[in-house]
């Protein structure tokens, strides 16, 4: 599709009615944008479609619903050819109540943004079709570069929660079900469909790529069996073993050529210790769990398709029904780096404060950071449901999201503050509003001659007309090369004319300095700024999110109590006093 034909109007046009009619009326600018990389949108033509969109959407959300249904119908065929609905696609050969589907998170780590695209539209399924959804904790023996995380047993049930999905009340364990696996494994090894096989990895490897058969395909089923149970003794060193499943050594696709089913492991594991040291790799417990839990249809990422395929011959030889299985492409978030594992590892190393750091973008993280699981929700499906990779602009995410949090309170924070004077300051008692059109309420603010401003706009500052937000215009002047800058009162009230560039602040005389409280925000890439926020910060409680102004979305995770040592005139000697810290976490601008 040609660029001209991407930032189409009528297509933006078309993707604002859908959006408008399943919210209500009212169609979200993040929305919108999300939908048009579907549509093939690139990353660098943002800029030059925003206003068109801005424009449409404005246009859009001024009709009412009613009149919204019939324009998309006019223009509904401007959007591509997937499925035009409210909604996702049908399954396919689904029945209402009878849709049973499953999660099935490895947890190495906390579930991070890339695995809510499976969890959410598998929910989003299950409620379509008034089904069964069924969370898998596919905790087999992982590796040792991927190995199981004892807290995950209890975060990712949390998580899921979180996101507001709805899932069968018993949580089925794989680690719980090696007897079942050993059952079916033995019946397919006693009737040849697989073999225990005692090449070496590099060994079997060569046969693979020549498509030669490996020499312990063909042995007795009598020697099959002992091969077996001599995987269960201690005294078999990992390794020795492995079972296979006999597709063909001369498939057209190397990898598909007799995939290992189980393998030796005598690492300890996280939930039944060392009670198993036979484990089956995914295909295999996938291909048994899957008909016994009686699941109709899958949702999983396309670079399990040898997965699937694996899992299809197996059903076949039981000669047991398809799920329908439905493969998503891969999705990135721009800037954003997801590894469950990598992450873990840096939890354990200390580099990470937690499970929470925001670096992981786990959900523990987004929760922390302000994040509402709304807009993740309507991010993930604004993306819909396709095989193709893609790219999406964080930006999309950040302007759902807003949408979830503009109501919050505004309130002041200064960083790293620096004290100015301002000559000819009258003092002034102001109520300034909470909320610029939210019936929020006001807080009054006394202020004399003195006031913190930020130490960045007071080190770049210009022999030109500043204005504290909310209170007064002022004149900044450079006297010398040597004397630091002269401020000089202007006037109150906002003046078009002056150009005046604004600026955050706080009160810093001598009756209000104290009214002024400590604060550190934890930024996304695990820095910290710390500053000064108004009074009215103290009486935010902790999990509420607010916006400090010129700065972004906060969330409060904490308040800190420390004790700061000062020394007695008097005696000379310390004191310690107490010094409240208030931890918000930065969500986004």
């Amino acid at each position: 599709m040609a660029e001209k034909e991407i930032i189409n109007k009528d297509v933006i046009r078309a993707h604002a009615l859908e959006n408008a009619i399943n919210h209500k009326g009212m169609a979200a600018n993040g929305s919108v944008l999300n939908a048009l990389f579907a549509e093939g949108l690139q990353k660098c033509q943002i800029k030059e479609v925003m206003p068109i969109l801005n424009e449409v959407v404005e246009h859009v959300n001024a009709l009412d619903i009613e009149k919204q249904k019939v324009e998309f119908e006019k223009i509904k065929e401007k959007m591509s050819k997937r499925e035009v609905r409210i909604g996702l696609p049908e399954l396919p050969e689904a029945e209402e109540g009878k849709v049973v589907m499953r999660i099935a998170p490895f947890p190495s780590g906390p579930l991070h943004i890339g695995n809510t695209r499976q969890l959410i539209l598998n929910d989003e399924y299950t409620k379509m079709y008034k089904g069964k959804l069924i969370l898998v904790m596919d905790d087999t023996i992982g590796s040792e570069a991927k190995p199981i995380e004892p807290e995950m047993y209890k975060m990712i049930p949390e998580s899921v929660d979180w996101l507001g999905v709805k899932y069968d009340k018993k949580i089925i364990y794989k680690s719980d079900r090696l007897e079942i696996y050993y059952k079916y494994a033995e019946e397919m090894i006693s009737k040849g469909y697989m073999y225990v096989c005692s090449c070496s990895q590099d060994s079997f490897h060569e046969l693979k790529i020549k498509g030669i058969d490996c020499p312990c395909r063909h042995l007795p089923e009598k020697e099959q069996m002992i091969r077996w149970k001599k995987m269960f003794d201690k005294k078999t060193p990992p390794g020795t073993f492995a079972v296979r499943l006999k597709t063909s050594m001369q498939d057209p696709d190397p990898a598909f050529r007799d995939r290992p089913m189980f393998r030796i492991s005598d690492r300890e594991h996280a939930k039944v210790k060392n009670k198993y040291r036979v484990w089956p790799l995914l295909e295999f417990s996938w291909a048994i769990d899957d008909h016994l839990l009686g699941i109709t249809h899958i949702i999983r990422g396309i670079e399990l398709m040898m997965e699937t395929q694996t899992e299809k011959f197996i059903w076949d030889i039981f000669k047991w029904p398809h799920p329908q299985t439905i493969h998503t492409g891969l999705f990135q978030i721009e800037g954003v780096k997801l590894s469950k594992s990598k992450g873990s590892s840096e939890v354990r190393s200390g580099e990470y404060i937690g499970w929470n750091d925001p670096r992981l973008w786990s959900l523990q993280s987004l929760e922390a950071r302000g994040f509402r699981p709304e807009a993740i929700r309507e991010f993930i499906l604004g993306m819909g449901i396709t095989r193709t990779n893609s790219v999406v602009a964080v930006d999309v995410l950040y302007a759902l999201n807003r949408r979830y949090l503009e109501n919050s309170p505004r309130l002041f924070f200064v960083e790293n503050p620096k004290l100015i004077h301002i000559n000819g300051c009258p003092d002034f008692k102001t109520l300034i509003p909470l909320h610029p059109s939210e019936n929020l309420g006001d807080r009054e603010v006394k202020t004399k001659q003195d006031f913190f401003i930020p130490q960045q706009d007071s080190e770049m500052m210009e022999n030109v007309n500043y204005r504290l937000i909310h209170l007064l215009n002022f004149k900044s002047t450079q006297i010398s090369s040597i004397k630091p800058r002269d401020f000089s009162f202007v006037s109150k009230n906002p003046d078009k004319n002056l150009n005046a560039k604004y600026i955050q602040w706080l009160p810093a005389d001598e009756d209000s300095i104290n009214d002024n409280v400590f604060v550190e925000i934890i930024m996304p890439d695990g820095s910290t700024i710390k500053g000064l926020g108004e009074k009215a910060v103290s009486k935010i409680k902790v999990n509420d999110t607010v916006q400090f102004e010129r700065i972004g979305f906060v969330r409060l995770n904490k308040k800190i109590k420390s004790e700061e040592e000062s020394k007695s005139k008097a005696k000379g000697k310390k004191k310690a006093k107490d010094k409240e810290i208030y931890e918000f976490w930065f969500a986004h601008p």
